[in-house]
């Protein structure tokens, strides 16, 4: 199988959005439609849960919501007022029905269910060690410890049980939990991951992005702030901060190339903020063109920022089809290049002969943005440089985002002028990580306190990374033991 689309195979991956409604009827399609907004953030696979005032209902299925959730049939077997859902592109746990989302177990307490978007960086100790106490896991998902935690502990209530589950696991988490009791959505005290909530009517909905707000009419209401508990009983809200205050360090990803360019993400419009990063790029690294082109469709609102910044012309250079999925494609070299054109070609018309410049959002292996530039030369483009609206990825996330282990990454293997002959560009540039603070209202990044989670960019952590850490040692012992033999 090939994907006919030779860009989106190398970009870093979102692992999942969430949607819960409370107070509803119909809320299985609610959810449905919300999921719907959501797809770009997981891609993989999809479910829903829902509680009629008895029961817990719930259909999972690998694949996009449409096709899924967009029969009635379905729709009608999951009655109830109260539901959460998920779509899943997956960053632990493999490829299998067993870790679509929400999970759900029959506790102590009664059901519960739980939509997570992010990754918990401890859950492989965690795991061993509740598996050492008896549990029994069902899914090789991260989110299925906060499960086991939730059931082993020693506290009464389901809820003092389910904060004391989240004080146990380290790394990146917004979740919407669903129980007799009513619903609970909740983001690390980091507030890595987004999660926002809204109003409709009596509803009370929350969901990963505001974009999923407006596509069921709902009125944004707020952000759900890090650390932050909002336990909602039918259209009951109320709030707790079970954990101690900390500086939030939100995913700075989320603006550069995550969240779709029509949402509101921590008060910031991201369409405008990819336009300002890429006005920004264009002050710290100009060059004298024709055409500033983009890389769809990731890249257009950064475009468009330099082109306006820099006077040059913002025109369509590559043209992306609609109507092309996923397509199996005989596997000999000369189907699969046809293959790529059927989703991306180039204009040719408006190339040859022109100096352009190619905005794209990021890059990861590089192999990508070979072809792209490739494209332009081919077309006939007298000169292509590359403008990037991000600065260079040296390091994995383990945040909840799909990215290759760090020696996969070109930035980490190369410096700039490296990176310029691995793609075969006439000049390269990333906007740089001050610039990218300025472009979301900062004056720079702060060396002592950054405001936002970069560490894919500067490797700053912001929480510890026991799994990785500890995986790191035994490799590191393993290889100390080969070369002794």
């Amino acid at each position: 199988m090939l994907t006919t689309n030779p860009f989106d195979d190398d970009k870093l991956r979102e692992e999942c959005g969430i949607f819960g409604v409370s107070a509803s009827e119909g809320a299985a399609a609610l959810v449905a439609l919300g999921l719907h907004a959501l797809q770009h953030r997981g891609q993989e696979a999809a479910g829903i849960t829902t509680w009629d005032g008895a029961h817990f209902h719930t259909h999972r299925a690998m694949g996009h919501v449409a096709g899924n959730f967009d029969r009635d049939d379905i729709i009608r077997a999951l009655p109830g007022t109260v539901a959460c859902g998920h779509v899943r592109y997956s960053t632990t746990g493999e490829t299998a029905l067993h870790n679509v989302q929400p999970l759900y177990a029959e506790l102590q307490t009664g059901g519960f269910a739980v939509a997570h978007n992010g990754n918990i960086s401890n859950a492989m100790r965690l795991r061993k060690e509740l598996v050492r106490r008896g549990s029994i896991f069902q899914s090789t998902s991260d989110t299925e410890t906060i499960i086991h935690l939730v059931a082993t502990s020693n506290y009464r209530t389901l809820l003092d049980r389910f904060i004391d589950a989240l004080k146990q696991v380290e790394g990146a988490y917004s979740l919407i939990v669903m129980t007799p009791e009513g619903m609970i959505a909740c983001r690390d005290p980091l507030g890595i991951r987004p999660l926002v909530m809204g109003k409709l009517g009596d509803a009370v909905i929350f969901a990963s992005e505001t974009v999923a707000l407006d596509v069921v009419g709902a009125q944004f209401v707020r952000s759900v702030e890090p650390g932050e508990l909002v336990i909602v009983q039918g259209s009951e809200i109320r709030s707790i901060r079970p954990f101690a205050p900390m500086a939030a360090r939100p995913c700075i990803f989320e603006w550069v190339y995550f969240s779709r360019p029509d949402s509101i993400v921590d008060d910031h419009s991201v369409y405008s903020v990819r336009k300002a990063i890429g006005a920004q790029l264009a002050i710290e690294a100009p060059v004298d063109a024709d055409l500033v082109i983009p890389v769809p469709d990731s890249g257009v609102p950064a475009a468009i920022g330099y082109a306006q910044q820099s006077g040059i012309p913002f025109e369509l250079g590559i043209i992306r089809s609609h109507y092309v999925g996923r397509t199996f494609i005989q596997p000999n070299n000369e189907v699969r290049h046809l293959g790529v054109k059927l989703k991306h070609n180039a204009n040719r018309a408006l190339i040859k002969g022109k100096r352009v410049i190619l905005i794209d959002d990021s890059i990861v292996r590089g192999t990508t943005s070979l072809k792209i530039v490739q494209m332009m030369h081919d077309a006939g483009a007298a000169e292509v440089h590359m403008r990037i609206a991000s600065p260079p990825t040296r390091h994995s996330c383990f945040y909840g985002v799909d990215t290759p282990e760090r020696a996969k990454l070109l930035a980490a293997k190369h410096d700039v002028s490296g990176m310029t002959d691995f793609i075969h560009a006439d000049s390269l540039a990333f906007v740089s990580i001050d610039g990218l603070y300025k472009a979301l209202g900062e004056h720079g990044r702060a060396d002592i306190r950054p405001k936002y989670c970069d560490a894919c960019f500067t490797g700053d952590y912001p929480t510890t990374l026991t799994d990785h850490d500890e995986t790191a040692e035994v490799d590191q012992f393993a290889l100390l033991a080969e070369r002794m033999i």
